[in-house]
């Protein structure tokens, strides 16, 4: 492909490259209640992307968070499904991934942190390192992202920051270097010492949210100045936490950072805004710029001139009033023009991206040219699926697929009025194309029986919220006594002629794969003892 933005000389190139090192595209993973997106949306703020937080509460008549956009996210003071949002601070280009903290849509959050080139972890200072941030930074892990952390609501009663520290050491397997210290917590909390700069960020809780600014003091630790600004027993604390961390904490080194080997730690609170500032300023010089990708065709370099993207998450019915669904892509090499020709790999077939947003939640505009880094949403007819590659390249590639998790949890569903078999089946198909649910039905059968697969209980409830409210459909759901799902590799198998238990089921998914269902372990060692040469996998691909 022949770029008009290229053909003019050396200065366009440049401009070119520069557009994609300053894209800074991550996520923020925690525990739910942790924080996470009150620290989003105080990010936000400072990028001028909207003018107040909504404190998240699910009571009535409280505002909901900008970044959750979908009604019952609103309703429950919960994050459900993953969003997108862009802003411009201090000269560089910032997408944030904003995920789902319940475990329940933990699938959707995987997905998400395959688009992300970094990931900020958020910790609650009280509860220190919770089962749902173990299980997200295991995802980060595999990929080897950096990870930044941030222990939030030291404004409140806190554990010791050194045992805070070493939890995340033992239980995460990564060493931390702490970029600033809290002093105190609490009521007695008087802000933090950053130890590059060697000053004290005074915190003063004037009972009001907003963007106030905390004072910079110059700390010399030991001065007896710093005895009436802290008190002599706080400030005694932190001249000997210093000391230590000075002799015995791990060296920064910014190339453990890249590697995910290492994390910065910063302390704060993102709901009285205190810390988020320095945490942003820092994180935007220390983090990475879009890397290359891995490909079939090996690693892909985003400043390749070749367009490239990757589809990471469908969403139906963003809009109710036009019904429409958006394909979520993460661009991984050159730059994106409305209306451009692309080669999408899967379907075999060249599209038009024509209609073309940049999402902030809900609310969205079209989006003319975005560059590598950037996550952009197409408008989708119902030709694309997650994991799918689009390029503009000669020889077109394909990016690794993202895996398919195993659900955990099995209902059988049908609709109530059987008038609205079009509407049922339809919003089914869609919602499982999305990867919210798996739908599962009898080899060869349609789909007037339905299974559905799900890693967590209450994307039940949000399968029965969406179906009644976008597409006027009642359902009923009778639970299935199944909690294991195996995918049977061996292609040239007839699933029928398996010897298994009675209680073990065969199905296959919306793509034609096929299954079994399992009700224990147990279940599970049976069939591979009693049919030689079987393979099965816990991952769809």
């Amino acid at each position: 492909m022949h770029w008009p933005v290229l053909s003019h000389g050396r200065s366009n190139v440049k401009d070119f490259v520069e557009q994609i090192q300053k894209r800074r595209t991550f996520a923020i993973i925690s525990h739910p209640d942790a924080g996470k997106t009150t620290l989003t949306e105080k990010l936000l703020l400072y990028g001028g992307a909207i003018q107040q937080a909504g404190i998240v509460k699910g009571k009535k008549g409280a505002r909901a968070a900008v970044s959750d956009w979908m009604e019952i996210e609103k309703q429950r003071g919960i994050s459900v499904t993953s969003s997108v949002l862009q802003f411009e601070y201090d000269g560089y280009c910032i997408n944030i991934l904003d995920t789902p903290g319940h475990q329940d849509f933990s699938e959707d959050t995987y997905r998400t942190l395959m688009a992300a080139d970094s990931a900020v972890m958020v910790i609650d200072a009280a509860k220190g390192v919770e089962a749902q941030t173990k299980k997200l930074f295991k995802v980060c892990t595999m990929r080897g992202i950096p990870i930044f952390t941030f222990i939030n609501k030291m404004d409140r009663e806190a554990r010791n920051p050194f045992d805070l520290l070493e939890e995340i050491e033992q239980v995460l397997g990564i060493e931390t270097y702490p970029m600033n210290w809290p002093i105190g917590s609490g009521k007695d909390f008087k802000g933090v010492y950053d130890r590059n700069a060697k000053e004290i960020l005074a915190f003063q809780n004037v009972g009001k949210v907003g963007t106030q600014q905390a004072q910079k003091i110059e700390a010399h630790l030991g001065d007896e100045n710093l005895d009436q600004l802290l008190t002599k027993p706080l400030h005694d604390t932190l001249k000997d936490d210093i000391e230590l961390l000075d002799g015995a904490a791990y060296e920064f080194d910014k190339d453990k950072v890249d590697h995910g080997k290492l994390t910065p730690v910063f302390f704060g609170s993102a709901l009285t805004n205190f810390g988020v500032e320095p945490f942003l300023a820092d994180f935007l010089r220390l983090s990475m710029p879009p890397l290359p990708r891995t490909s079939d065709r090996g690693e892909i370099d985003p400043c390749s001139e070749d367009f490239s993207a990757f589809v990471f998450k469908i969403q139906a019915n963003m809009n109710k009033a036009h019904r429409d669904r958006i394909a979520f892509m993460r661009i991984c090499s050159g730059r994106f023009e409305r209306g451009m020709d692309v080669y999408h790999v899967q379907g075999g077939k060249k599209i038009k991206l024509s209609q073309s947003t940049q999402l902030m939640a809900s609310e969205r505009e079209t989006v003319d040219e975005a560059f590598a880094g950037d996550i952009i949403g197409i408008f989708d007819p119902g030709v694309f699926s997650i994991g799918d590659t689009i390029t503009t390249a000669k020889v077109p590639f394909a990016y690794a697929g993202i895996p398919t998790f195993a659900p955990e949890h099995f209902a059988r569903i049908s609709q109530v009025d059987t008038m609205k078999r079009k509407q049922f089946v339809k919003g089914m198909e869609q919602i499982a194309q999305e990867g919210a649910i798996q739908i599962f039905k009898e080899l060869g059968g349609g789909m007037e029986e339905v299974i559905v697969g799900v890693v967590g209980v209450l994307q039940f409830e949000v399968l029965e919220y969406r179906l009644k409210n976008e597409y006027n459909v009642d359902i009923r759901r009778n639970d299935l006594s199944y909690s294991y799902i195996r995918w049977i590799e061996n292609e040239d198998l007839d699933p029928k002629t398996l010897n298994l238990t009675s209680d073990t089921r065969r199905v296959e998914d919306f793509k034609g794969r096929r299954l079994l269902l399992f009700t224990s372990p147990w279940n599970i060692d049976w069939a591979l003892e009693h049919n030689e040469g079987l393979r099965l996998s816990e991952v769809g691909r």
